[in-house]
């Protein structure tokens, strides 16, 4: 089976459409992380903000996975952009009838109500993300759906270029207020354009036949992950690397928010997000090489070693700099970790998957921000003003403002900690034996879509690993298991 230009059309515009959703649900978010900290001053405002939207992200995305699982990819995502629209036009009246005093009051609940409400509809997005890449898997052959994932990079990259420029100017030169309403208008054309759009190519769920009535069914998702041999460690890792990951989120716009005024941040990270566009386009044209694991792990022990070097003077251009390298290897990673994914797990289960993934990973970097944000605005940051901090300091990190300085110590930790622990991901046997997985599970014929028809499947239902599908596979006499079909070559790619 290969993808049809109809199929890779479908493909294309359910992309551009995700990408300018989440154009607009990170410009409401970005939006809300600056004018938090300037109404407010509060480095722990503005972790808790960052921690709320990641904790939301992972107490939801299981969740969100077996919706998209037992139902077709284009109505989740009108779906979930119904429900974004309506969580944002909340937050709009409740920015609009709140005085302007309480708005900014952090003791007072309507900015607490306001940021909820704006994180709750930005998460709802991430149903649309879930739903994209299980898309991949129905409309992309399996060897091209690591470039395919490099494009999602890319349309990330686009997203979050335009995204931190707009976020940055629409704060400092029109309010929250007319930030919101523009938000609004953006999300009702993409919903627009999503009623236009068909995908023919799913007819029903893949997960429609199968026997778990519609439930989230964790214990079963996590049965599928186990059989993958060494997918839990490639997990694991991504949520550990996550975890360290929650300290950049929690501290990297006070950072820059101490070095730039908030409409120069905001064009320094749209420029500095340039470097996903590069990342995901080299993805794209080049791929991840025959093992996307070993791409995976090198492009984190990159990221460590930037990650501690570029605060260790207070110079807007390493920070900038730094900045720029450390994302165009985000879409390394993670289109590496979707291109395992999509290979060794099986169609039905991939949403809750590709769910569980994200919960796990997720759940880590709020711990961190909550963690650190409070530990470097009382201890950290208040040791750095000290004399006998400036005196510890300076020989390492140079002269510089207590705040930068103070996180400037934490960057330094958190990226030696992601570099250490990638080289030794990158010695164990775990590593090896995921390596194995995913070269034992590729296609037969890798010109193929990828697939292996399963009796009973769902029209437009494929099987991307023979051993994660033995699992689930009927094992009556009156069937064939997915490994039996492959040692007789029945029933792969016509």
């Amino acid at each position: 089976m290969r993808t049809t230009p109809d199929a890779y059309r479908t493909f294309l515009h359910l992309l551009v459409n995700t990408a300018a959703a989440g154009l607009t649900t990170s410009y409401l978010w970005f939006a809300l992380t600056f004018w938090a900290y300037l109404e407010t001053r509060s480095v722990l405002a503005t972790g808790l903000i960052g921690g709320a939207y990641m904790l939301l992200v992972s107490m939801s995305s299981i969740f969100f996975g077996s919706v998209v699982d037992h139902h077709r990819k284009l109505p989740v995502m009108r779906f979930s952009t119904v429900v974004t629209l309506t969580f944002f036009t909340v937050a709009a009246l409740v920015h609009a009838v709140t005085p302007a005093d309480l708005m900014t009051d952090l003791t007072a609940p309507w900015f607490w109500v306001f940021c909820a409400l704006v994180l709750t509809g930005s998460v709802v997005e991430h149903m649309r993300n879930i739903a994209l890449s299980t898309s991949v898997t129905i409309l992309v052959p399996d060897d091209r759906r690591d470039r395919a994932n490099g494009l999602v990079g890319t349309a990330q990259g686009i997203t979050f270029l335009a995204t931190s420029v707009l976020s940055g100017l629409s704060v400092g030169f029109l309010g929250m207020r007319w930030t919101i309403l523009l938000a609004l208008v953006a999300v009702a054309l993409g919903l627009v354009h999503l009623l236009v759009v068909r995908m023919p190519q799913e007819v029903e769920p893949a997960a429609a036949g199968s026997d778990d009535h519609g439930r989230i069914d964790l214990a079963g998702s996590i049965a599928v992950i186990k059989v993958s041999a060494g997918l839990l460690a490639l997990i694991l890792f991504s949520t550990f690397n996550n975890l360290i990951g929650g300290v950049y989120m929690a501290l990297m716009d006070p950072y820059g928010l101490e070095m730039f005024a908030v409409e120069v941040w905001g064009l320094v990270l749209g420029v500095c997000s340039v470097g996903f566009i590069v990342g995901g386009m080299l993805v794209a044209r080049f791929g991840l090489g025959r093992n996307p694991i070993r791409s995976l792990l090198l492009a984190v022990v990159v990221m460590g070693l930037v990650g501690a070097a570029f605060a260790v003077r207070e110079l807007w251009w390493l920070y900038a700099g730094g900045i720029f390298v450390y994302m165009c290897l985000v879409p390394v990673a993670e289109a590496a970790e979707q291109t395992v994914i999509q290979r060794v797990v099986p169609l039905e289960r991939q949403g809750r998957v590709f769910g569980f993934a994200m919960a796990v990973e997720a759940a880590s970097a709020p711990l961190t921000a909550f963690a650190i944000a409070p530990v470097a605005d009382r201890w950290i940051i208040p040791f750095a003003a000290s004399e006998r901090g400036r005196l510890a300091l300076e020989p390492l990190l140079g002269v510089g403002t207590p705040v930068s300085r103070g996180i400037a110590v934490v960057f330094v930790v958190a990226g030696l900690v992601m570099t250490v622990t990638a080289i030794l991901a990158l010695a164990s046997p775990a590593y090896r034996t995921l390596s194995r997985t995913y070269a034992s599970a590729a296609p037969a014929d890798d010109a193929d879509a990828g697939a292996v028809p399963v009796p009973g499947a769902a029209p437009g239902q494929v099987v991307a690993s023979a051993s994660a599908a033995a699992a689930l596979a009927p094992t009556g006499p009156e069937d064939l298991t997915v490994p039996d079909r492959e040692a007789s070559g029945e029933g792969l790619g016509d």
